[in-house]
């Protein structure tokens, strides 16, 4: 015999380490694509969400996650906003419900006279 049993295993332990990479890509293969395709846009929406809440003010029409549609008139504090939603019925809204800015109000002017 010209090939050792103890070499002949040597070489298929080391095409069995290459068959488990090959085995592990498509894994690998679908976490980038899933990354990219459904994480990303996510952590992109979060964003662009939590820039909208932060930057409503008095006067902004708003619509809620429930479907209210309201005017701000009042900025509680970090976590809450006072709405009308019809006259003179005035409600809190935790600023995380909130979906939508429809139409921007002007900014509060101040009179120095």
């Amino acid at each position: 015999m010209l090939i050792t049993p103890a070499f002949a295993q040597a070489a298929g332990a080391a095409g069995d380490t290459n068959s488990m990479l090959m085995s592990l890509l498509p894994f690998a293969l679908i976490f980038v694509i899933m990354y990219f395709l459904i994480l990303k846009p996510q952590q992109k929406k979060l964003k662009d969400h939590q820039e909208l809440v932060k930057n409503i003010r008095r006067g902004d029409t708003i619509v809620t996650n429930g479907g209210l549609v309201g005017k701000v008139t009042k900025v509680v504090d970090d976590d809450q906003v006072e709405m009308e939603i019809a006259d003179g019925v005035k409600i809190r809204q935790m600023r995380q419900m909130i979906s939508g800015v429809r139409t921007k109000g002007e900014p509060a002017k101040d009179d120095a006279a």
